[in-house]
C-alpha cells in the first residue's frame, strides 16, 4: 500500500505537528548531548592534533577501526536485535516478556564480552603485524581487548535503555563517555605520546560501561528468575536477527578498516591521519541526527511496522525534519572546510579540506537514505538488509581501491559519496516494493533545494577564487538556513513556543 502524499502537502494537522514536535524533542535531547560532545571534541581533537600530528591521528583511527571491527564480530548484533525485541515487548505490554528479554540480553552480552576480549588478546600480535606491517603496536591492540569487553557489555545495557526509549539516559551516557575521553585521554597522550592512544580509548570504554550500568540499574523491571539453561531459548530469538546485524556490521566496519588500509598503503600514516580527521569532522554535525534516528525513531518505527501507511508517514516526517536540521550545517561545512580543519586540528590538516567536502556531499545523501533504510530493519527483513549491505561494501571499497591510488585520500571521500548515490537509489526501490513507500512532495522539493545548493557551493570552490567562492557559499548557506527555520516553525504546534518568542522568531526569519 502506498502512502498518500496529499495530506503531506496541506497545512500540518495537529497529529502531524505533534509528531514533528516529538521528532524535534528527541533530536534535541540527542543533539544536546552531541553539542556537548562536539565542544569536548574540539578540545580533544585539537590537543591530539597538536600533540600527535597527522601520524598520531592516523594511529588513533586505525586503533578505532580495529576495535570497531572486533566489537562487531564479538557482539553478534545483540544490541540492535535487543533493541528490537525490547521495543516489541514494550509494545505488547507484557512485563514478564520485557524482564526475560532484559535478563537474557545482560547474560549474553557478558559472555560475548569475555569471549571476544580473550580472542582479541590472543591475536593481538598478528593483528598488529597485519595492520601496521610491524608487531610494535601489539601492546596497544592487547589493551583494546579490555576496551572490547567494556563496549560489548555496555552495548547490551544500552540496548535495554534504548528499547525502553529512555532517550535522556542515553544522552547522559554519551556525554560521560566524551568527557572521560577528554579529561583522561588528553593527559595520557600528553605524558605518553602515541603510547597513550590505546589507553585513552580504554578509558572512554570503561566510563561508558560504568555509566550504562548505572542508568540500566535504575530501570524498573519486574523481577524474574531464569536458570542459565532457560536462557538458550531466548538467546536463539535474540541471535536470529542479531546474526544478520552482525554480518552487516562486519561489512560496514570491515569496509572502514579496508579503506584506511588502502589509504595507509598508498599514502602512508600521514595520509591515513588526514582521512581520519576529515571523516571525523564530516560526520560530526550530521551524526547527532543519525544517532537520534537510531535511538528514538527506530523503536518507534518498529512499533508501527505492521501498518505500511503509518510506517511510510513516519519515515517521510523523519526525513523531512532531518533534512531541515542537517542541510544548513552541511552547507556551512562545505563553505568553511579549511577554517574548520584549522579550528579542530592544526595547519598541517588543512590539506584535507577537499576530502571533507566530498564527505559532506555523501552525508547529505546519507541523511535522505537512512530513514528509508529503517523500514527494512523495522520489518525484520534480514535477508534484504544483509544483501544491501554487501552491495554497499563492494561499491565503497571498490571505488576506494580504484580512486585512492590515483587521487590520494580524496579518492576515499569520492568513494563515500559514490556509495550513497548508489545506496540511496537502491534502498528507495526496495522499500517502494516492501511497503509502497513514496517520498512526499515536500521532501522532493526540499531535496531540490539542498542538493543543488550543495553542488553549487562545491563547484564554486573549483571554478571561482577562494574569496568569491566563500562569499557565495555563505550567502547560499544563510538563505538555506532561513528557509529551514521557516519550515521547522511552520511544522510545530502553536503551543510549542511561547507566543512572544514565536512572534519574534517569525519576524526574524
Amino acid at each position: 500500500m502506498s502512502v498518500s502524499t496529499g495530506a503531506l502537502e496541506a497545512a500540518p494537522t495537529p497529529e502531524r505537528s505533534r509528531s514533528h514536535l516529538h521528532i524535534l524533542k528527541s533530536t534535541a535531547v540527542i543533539g544536546g548531548s552531541s553539542l556537548i560532545n562536539i565542544l569536548l571534541s574540539i578540545v580533544r581533537t585539537k590537543a591530539m592534533a597538536v600533540l600527535l600530528g597527522p601520524s598520531g591521528v592516523g594511529l588513533m583511527g586505525l586503533f578505532g577501526a580495529i576495535l570497531d571491527l572486533a566489537h562487531t564480530a564479538t557482539e553478534f548484533g545483540v544490541q540492535q536485535s535487543g533493541v528490537r525485541q525490547i521495543a516489541e515487548a514494550v509494545g505488547s505490554g507484557n512485563e514478564t516478556r520485557i524482564a526475560r528479554t532484559a535478563l537474557v540480553l545482560r547474560r549474553v552480552s557478558l559472555v560475548l564480552g569475555v569471549t571476544g576480549a580473550l580472542v582479541l588478546l590472543a591475536l593481538s600480535a598478528p593483528i598488529a603485524s597485519f595492520s601496521f606491517d610491524t608487531p610494535g603496536h601489539a601492546a596497544g591492540v592487547a589493551l583494546l581487548s579490555l576496551a572490547l569487553f567494556c563496549r560489548v557489555v555496555s552495548a547490551g545495557q544500552a540496548a535495554l535503555i534504548q528499547g525502553l526509549r529512555r532517550i535522556g539516559d542515553l544522552a547522559r551516557i554519551s556525554v560521560l563517555g566524551g568527557l572521560a575521553s577528554t579529561v583522561v585521554g588528553v593527559p595520557l597522550v600528553y605524558v605518553l605520546g602515541e603510547n597513550g592512544v590505546a589507553l585513552s580509548i580504554l578509558a572512554m570504554s570503561i566510563v561508558s560501561l560504568l555509566a550504562s550500568w548505572w542508568f540500566a540499574r535504575k530501570v524498573s523491571i519486574s523481577p524474574v528468575r531464569m536458570r542459565w539453561s532457560e536462557t538458550s531459548a531466548e538467546t536463539v530469538a535474540l541471535f536470529r536477527l542479531g546474526i544478520v546485524f552482525m554480518a552487516s556490521g562486519l561489512l560496514t566496519t570491515g569496509a572502514a578498516y579496508a579503506i584506511r588500509l588502502i589509504v595507509l598503503q598508498n599514502g602512508g600514516i600521514e595520509a591515513a591521519g588526514l582521512f581520519q580527521s576529515a571523516w571525523a569532522l564530516g560526520g560530526l554535525y550530521a551524526g547527532f541526527i543519525l544517532q537520534a534516528m537510531g535511538t528514538d525513531f527506530y523503536p518507534r518505527l518498529t512499533a508501527a511496522a505492521h501498518d505500511n501507511e503509518e510506517c511510510n508517514r513516519l519515515v517521510n516526517e523523519q526525513a523531512h525534519v532531518s533534512m531541515l536540521l542537517a542541510g544548513p550545517g552541511l552547507l556551512g561545512t562545505l563553505t568553511l572546510a579549511p577554517l574548520i580543519m584549522l579550528l579542530f586540528y592544526s595547519p598541517s590538516f588543512v590539506a584535507a579540506a577537499d576530502l571533507l567536502r566530498w564527505i559532506c556531499l555523501g552525508m547529505m545523501l546519507r541523511i535522505v537514505a537512512w530513514p528509508m533504510g529503517y523500514i527494512v530493519l523495522a520489518k525484520g527483513a534480514g535477508r534484504i538488509f544483509f544483501w544491501t549491505e554487501v552491495a554497499a561494501t563492494l561499491v565503497q571499497v571498490g571505488l576506494a581501491w580504484l580512486l585512492v591510488p590515483w587521487l590520494g585520500p580524496v579518492g576515499a571521500g569520492i568513494a563515500f559519496f559514490g556509495l550513497y548515490v548508489w545506496h540511496g537509489i537502491l534502498i528507495y526501490l526496495l522499500v517502494r516494493r516492501l511497503t509502497g513507500y513514496r517520498m512526499s512532495g515536500e521532501n522532493i522539493r526540499l531535496g531540490l533545494i539542498f542538493l543543488p545548493a550543495a553542488s553549487l557551493i562545491f563547484s564554486a570552490f573549483h571554478l571561482l577564487s577562494l574569496p568569491m567562492a566563500t562569499v557565495l557559499g555563505l550567502l547560499v548557506t544563510f538563505a538555506a538556513t532561513l528557509h529551514a527555520l521557516r519550515q521547522l516553525l511552520r511544522q510545530l504546534p502553536d503551543t510549542a513556543l511561547p507566543v512572544p518568542l514565536r512572534n519574534l522568531v517569525a519576524k526574524l526569519i
